[in-house]
């Protein structure tokens, strides 16, 4: 009497692969298309809670602060008129663990500029890649 052994075919092993394999290439692009673009509307709400934080500083004190952390400690120079903290928790890092940057200039159309450098973590790019924020334009 034979006794048969039981299991999978190479050939089987091979159809499951290809198909786990056209599965992955299907639904991984997809997938992680939406993780970059839910890390882009973060940085855009994030800028947007902080430039509120940055006018109403203004309001109270009558210039825009030096640094994003004058909207949590009273800088020495204005703690007659500041009336913070204006941000509930420390100033956030960008969804790509980058600082934000901040910058006053009188020539900006409000003030200052207020941006993350996105994906890439450098100035430039595109897609994910590109600044988010109030963007200083290059001439």
């Amino acid at each position: 009497m034979k006794t048969t052994q039981r299991g999978f075919t190479m050939i089987e092993l091979l159809v499951v692969l290809v198909i786990l394999g056209l599965l992955a290439g299907l639904v991984g692009p997809q997938f992680f298309g939406k993780v970059d673009s839910s890390k882009v509307r973060t940085a855009e709400t994030q800028v947007k809670m902080l430039k509120m934080a940055l006018q109403t500083y203004r309001l109270d004190v009558g210039r825009y602060p030096e640094s994003l952390q004058d909207l949590r400690k009273a800088p020495a120079n204005v703690e007659q008129y500041w009336d913070g903290p204006y941000l509930d928790e420390a100033v956030p890092l960008d969804p790509w663990n980058t600082e934000y940057q901040y910058r006053l200039d009188a020539n900006a159309d409000q003030g200052f500029y207020l941006y993350s450098l996105g994906a890439d973590g450098a100035e430039g790019g595109e897609d994910i890649n590109a600044e988010i924020g109030y963007v200083p334009v290059k001439g």
